[in-house]
C-alpha cells in the first residue's frame, strides 16, 4: 500500500531527500542518458514542496512544486515528475498528476500552474487538464513543450 506525503523542503528528512534524488538520477540521467544539472537549486527555494508515493520506504512516485513566487510568471511549476521502473504500467502517474494538481491548488489557490512537458508526454499531460502553451523546444536533448493547467 502506498503512503503519499507532501512537504516542504525544510521538512524533507535526510532519507526522503536522498530517495528523491536517488530516483530523478536513476531515472532522468541514468535511464534517459542525459546529463543535466538535476541538483539546480530550486529544490530549496521558498515554499517549493516535493509530493512523494512511498512503499516499504522505497519510493514509487514523486514530482516537485515549485513555489510560483520564484516563477517569472508568478505560476506554481510542476516538475521532476516521475513513477519508478517497477511501478510504470499501473497509473500511478495518473494518481501523482491529481495529487499534484490537488496540492498546488491547496497552497496556492489564486495562481496558474505550468510545466515543461517531454514532448512525447504531451497527451498525458493533457489528460489532466493541461494545454500546449508554447511551441517545441530542445531542453537537455530531450524535446520538450510549455503547458498550462486550463481545467
Amino acid at each position: 500500500m502506498l503512503s503519499w506525503t507532501c512537504k516542504s523542503h525544510t521538512d524533507l528528512t535526510p532519507a526522503e531527500l536522498y530517495g528523491l534524488l536517488q530516483l530523478r538520477a536513476a531515472v532522468f540521467v541514468l535511464e534517459q542518458n542525459c546529463l543535466f544539472p538535476d541538483i539546480d537549486g530550486q529544490d530549496l527555494r521558498g515554499q517549493t514542496a516535493h509530493l512523494m508515493a512511498w512503499e516499504e520506504g522505497s519510493l514509487a512516485a514523486y514530482c516537485r512544486l515549485l513555489d510560483p513566487a520564484y516563477d517569472d510568471n508568478g505560476e506554481a511549476v510542476i516538475g521532476r515528475v516521475v513513477v519508478a521502473p517497477a511501478w510504470r504500467g499501473t497509473a500511478l502517474g495518473h494518481e501523482l498528476m491529481r495529487r499534484a494538481v490537488a496540492q498546488v491548488r491547496s497552497r496556492w489557490p489564486e495562481v496558474g500552474i505550468y510545466l515543461g512537458a517531454q514532448a512525447h508526454l504531451r497527451d498525458f499531460y493533457g489528460a489532466h487538464g493541461f494545454e500546449v502553451a508554447t511551441a517545441e523546444y530542445m531542453e537537455d536533448g530531450i524535446p520538450h513543450v510549455g503547458m498550462r493547467y486550463a481545467s
